[in-house]
């Protein structure tokens, strides 16, 4: 195991990401202490830029007077106000509140979760209606601290990467991989200051 600030370490083992590193500065994500609410911000930020999903998500966080719900509050709120007044899609009212049901019939344990592998909490929430991989991911990231996360299907990374490493198009998952070989054991750290190279892509806007 190397003895290198996880920063200095980056910076010594990819260049390109090293400009990016000083240019940005100092490591300093935002990390979710309440499991449920990581969840349902990890929805609300599916497939919408950091902006849209910043304003939508804090429609849904007044809605409750600033305090992330309890999952019967979601269950207990109607689907058109969630539609009309916050803004959620039809899909995402149905995510949100299949995540709630399963918590609250205790089908969904997220207290046991960090006594997991990321591949079997990944396995775990998977298993909720609408939370796929990137969901899961954006979990491990941003509530459990997970360092070596490499979110291969987000499109924010994807941009940063084609624009870091001047490709031609998109990077496929196969390049991502290839490229972030030499970020191990730092991969959450690294996509942390890709999503921070762009302005209009990432969970963390």
């Amino acid at each position: 195991m190397n003895d290198l600030h996880p920063i200095d370490y980056l910076s010594q083992k990819d260049l390109k990401l090293a400009s990016i590193i000083k240019s940005i500065g100092k490591y300093s994500i935002k990390m979710h202490t309440d499991p449920f609410g990581s969840l349902i911000q990890s929805i609300i930020y599916q497939q919408l830029s950091g902006k849209a999903a910043n304003a939508i998500y804090n429609r849904f966080l007044n809605h409750y007077r600033c305090i992330i719900p309890t999952p019967q509050q979601i269950i207990s709120t109607p689907n058109e106000t969630l539609r009309t007044k916050i803004g959620l899609s039809f899909k995402k009212i149905e995510y949100i509140k299949d995540l709630s049901s399963r918590i609250s019939d205790e089908r969904l344990n997220l207290s046991l979760l960090a006594e997991l592998s990321d591949d079997e909490i990944i396995s775990e929430l998977v298993k909720v209606k609408g939370i796929g991989r990137w969901t899961a991911e954006m979990f491990l990231i941003f509530c459990l601290g997970r360092e070596d996360v490499m979110p291969i299907g987000d499109l924010g990374i994807r941009k940063a990467i084609q624009i870091l490493y001047d490709l031609p198009q998109l990077p496929t998952p196969s390049s991502m991989l290839a490229i972030s070989l030499s970020w191990k054991p730092y991969r959450s750290i690294a996509t942390w200051y890709l999503w921070r190279s762009l302005d209009n892509f990432g969970p963390i806007g």
